[in-house]
C-alpha cells in the first residue's frame, strides 16, 4: 500500500507528468538561471547551481511502520556527477540498508525487521534524483520531522558527495546525533555567496544556521580581496534580516595541504581567504555570531591521510568533521 511520505530537507517539490517528483533545495520558479552561467569555460557548463540545487542532499522522509517490506521508485541520470549517490533506509534510527542507484528507473525494495519501526528514507545526495512512490506491503504511518531546524549552507565539502552515503554526510551525522530537522544548502563548487542563497536561508525558519565559506571563492576566483569582505557581510546581514535572535556559525576553509600558501589568479591564497571571510562575518558586530577557523576542524596530518585529492576528504574524513563539528555546533538552552 502507499503512505504518502512526508519528506523534508528541500525548498520546491515538482511533479511531472509521469508523476516523478524533483526536490529542489533552492526554488527555481521565477528565477533567471542565467544569472549563474558559468560562461566561457567549456568543461563548466552553464545552470550548475541549479543542476546541484535539484540534487536531493540531506531530503528524506519517515514512517512509523509494521510492514515486512518497502519499495522505493526512482529515477537518476548522472547529469553533472561523476556518480550517483546510493539510498539509505534506516530503522530506529539505525543503517539497516544501503542500496546503490543506477541510471535509469528502478524499484528498490527493502525486507524490514518486525515492526513497529521507525523507518527513515534518506534520498542520494549525488546525481540527478527523481522519486515517485514509495510502497509498503503494510501499515504505515508517515511521520513529520521532528527537533530544531538546522540549515547549513556551504560546497562540495557540506554536500559531501562523496560520503558512503546520505545519511552519513558530515551534516546528516551531525543533525542525527543531536536529533536536528536538516536542511542540507551544500553545493558543490557552487558556494559563492549568491543571493538567491542568502534569501532561501533568510525565508526559511531555523534555530541554527551554519555558512562554510571560502573554498569555492578561492578555487573560482569570484571575489579579491577589496571585495569579499563586503560580500560576506552582505550575506550575513541578508540571513539575519530574517532571522534576528538565530545563532549563526561562519566557517573558513578546512586545510587543503596541496593549496595552502599558493595565490589564486586574484593573488589570493587560502590564508587570504579566511581572512577575508573572518572580517567580513565580524563587520556586524552581530554578537549571536560565532566563528570557526576550518583549519582546527581537521589537522594538516589529517586532511593528508582522509583527502582524496586536494580539497575533498574521503568518507572517513566526512565522519570525521562530524565527529568535530558535532560538540561545537549546539543550541542554547
Amino acid at each position: 500500500m502507499g503512505a504518502d511520505p512526508l519528506w523534508t530537507g528541500y525548498r520546491h517539490r515538482e511533479i511531472d507528468a509521469a508523476g516523478w517528483m524533483t526536490f529542489w533545495r533552492l526554488d527555481p520558479r521565477e528565477q533567471s538561471f542565467a544569472l549563474t552561467d558559468w560562461v566561457g569555460v567549456p568543461d563548466r557548463p552553464g545552470h550548475r547551481l541549479w543542476s546541484r540545487a535539484a540534487t536531493p542532499a540531506g531530503v528524506r522522509a519517515a514512517w512509523l511502520t509494521s510492514a515486512a517490506t518497502v519499495s522505493l521508485e526512482i529515477r537518476a541520470e548522472l547529469d553533472i556527477y561523476s556518480l550517483i549517490a546510493p539510498v539509505d533506509f534506516l530503522v530506529d534510527g539505525v543503517l539497516h540498508a544501503r542500496r546503490p542507484v543506477e541510471a535509469g528507473e528502478q524499484r528498490i525494495t527493502v525486507e524490514l525487521p518486525p515492526g513497529p519501526v521507525r523507518l527513515e528514507i534518506w534520498l542520494p545526495q549525488a546525481g540527478a534524483i527523481g522519486v515517485r512512490a514509495v510502497l509498503f506491503d503494510g501499515e504505515a504511518e508517515p511521520q513529520p520531522p521532528v527537533g530544531p531546524r538546522w540549515i547549513t549552507y556551504g560546497s562540495s565539502i557540506t554536500q559531501c558527495t562523496g560520503a558512503y552515503g546520505p545519511s552519513e554526510t558530515w551534516p546528516a551525522l551531525v543533525a542525527r546525533e543531536h536529533g536536528w530537522d536538516l536542511v542540507a544548502l551544500g553545493f558543490a563548487g557552487e558556494c559563492h555567496l549568491d543571493p538567491i542563497a542568502a534569501r532561501t536561508i533568510r525565508d526559511t525558519p531555523a534555530r541554527l544556521i551554519t555558512l562554510c565559506l571560502g573554498i569555492n571563492i578561492y578555487g573560482g576566483e569570484t571575489f579579491s580581496g577589496r571585495t569579499l569582505p563586503g560580500q560576506v557581510e552582505s550575506f550575513v546581514a541578508t540571513v539575519r534580516d530574517g532571522h534576528p535572535h538565530t545563532p549563526i556559525v561562519v566557517i573558513t576553509p578546512l586545510h587543503a595541504p596541496n593549496v595552502e600558501g599558493k595565490p589564486n589568479a586574484l593573488g589570493l591564497t587560502l590564508d587570504d581567504v579566511r581572512a577575508c571571510v573572518e572580517l567580513g562575518a565580524r563587520a556586524l558586530g552581530d554578537p549571536e555570531l560565532q566563528l570557526i577557523d576550518g583549519r582546527t576542524v581537521l589537522s594538516i596530518e589529517e586532511a593528508q591521510a582522509l583527502y582524496v585529492d586536494d580539497l575533498h576528504p574521503g568518507p572517513e574524513g566526512y565522519r570525521l568533521i562530524g565527529e568535530r563539528l558535532a560538540p561545537l555546533l549546539t543550541l542554547p538552552l
